[in-house]
């Protein structure tokens, strides 16, 4: 895999400029999502992730809030293709069940 270096410790970019947490497969956006979704604290992060430190976390969060428009639309971009790929499959008969019986 390709990366590039950033001036942020611990972030990188992968071969298709995603930034990510070096070492590992989490792209920022992930644990930004996370953390808009659940309203976890970045102790809250590292306790849910435990192969990431908090200084790898802290060091993703600050990338993001130096990057929040791009890394916004990306995020939105993403959010619209689970959208649209869900409108193109129907839901599992499993699933289809459970709704009915208000379960989910």
């Amino acid at each position: 895999m390709s990366v590039v270096e950033v001036d942020y410790k611990h972030v990188v970019l992968d071969e298709k400029g995603v930034p990510i947490i070096e070492g590992t497969t989490m792209k920022v956006t992930e644990l930004v999502s996370e953390k808009t979704a659940y309203g976890w604290s970045p102790e809250e992060l590292c306790i849910n992730h435990p192969y990431l430190t908090l200084g790898q976390i802290h060091s993703a969060l600050a990338y993001y809030w130096d990057h929040q428009e791009a890394l916004d639309q990306d995020i939105e971009r993403r959010l619209k293709q689970v959208d649209e790929i869900r409108e193109q499959n129907p839901p599992i008969p499993l699933v289809a069940r459970l709704k009915e019986q208000g379960l989910i």
